[in-house]
């Protein structure tokens, strides 16, 4: 199933999501791999999706059933639940932050990092939430910061991938492509990529959009 989300550390070092895997792994400068998280509670993880590192260099990463070859119905699962997880920089303790979501999907920080978005890929609820982030790294209130379920007729797929801008606005992947959507939750407008478009990031000094795409 290979690895999906990408990031780097503050080193420059690779951050994979891996699906196939079920962890979360760091390339390290020789090649090898060094498994960050694999398990929670004893249990296995479904299929890390997506992560993000925030300034101090804890790891938020989303937990669905992507990788898994049947799903939620797959007999290697071990969850019950699909979770949103911290992973602590200064002790390297791992914490859900949130098991509510029935498929958190793509996670990014706002500018401050006041806010975490994640998005929820689930054709009966598509939306992308917003969380408050308290003083110690926890979520605190989550609310709806646009709903796409009513767009899920349209092409292409559900919430997936995301980014923020230095300004704040979210390039959200999902159904319409790439949805630019305000803090406020307005939707500014779309980038049709005329085929599914799964995630995306900035490159350059920002001015450069790279999204990939089926």
């Amino acid at each position: 199933m290979g690895s999906n989300g990408l990031t780097l550390d503050a080193a420059g070092r690779l951050v994979l999501c891996q699906h196939g895997d079920r962890r979360v792994v760091r390339q390290e400068p020789d090649g090898r791999w060094t498994t960050l998280a694999d398990h929670y509670e004893g249990r296995r993880f479904n299929s890390p999706n997506d992560s993000v590192f925030k300034s101090n260099g804890d790891l938020y990463f989303t937990d669905p059933i992507y990788g898994l070859l049947k799903g939620i119905d797959d007999p290697a699962r071990e969850m019950d639940y699909c979770g949103v997880y911290r992973l602590s920089a200064a002790d390297g303790k791992l914490m859900l932050l949130t098991k509510e979501l029935t498929l958190p999907n793509g996670i990014a920080f706002s500018p401050d990092e006041k806010t975490l978005y994640v998005s929820q890929s689930d054709p009966k609820k598509a939306v992308w939430f917003a969380f408050s982030v308290k003083g110690d790294g926890t979520l605190g209130h989550a609310r709806v910061l646009a709903d796409a379920t009513q767009w899920t007729a349209r092409p292409h797929g559900m919430p997936d991938g995301l980014k923020i801008d230095q300004y704040g606005n979210l390039f959200a992947t999902g159904p319409g492509d790439v949805n630019v959507i305000s803090p406020a939750g307005v939707l500014l407008g779309r980038i049709h990529t005329e085929r599914t478009a799964a995630n995306c990031a900035f490159g350059g000094d920002g001015s450069i959009l790279y999204i990939t795409a089926t």
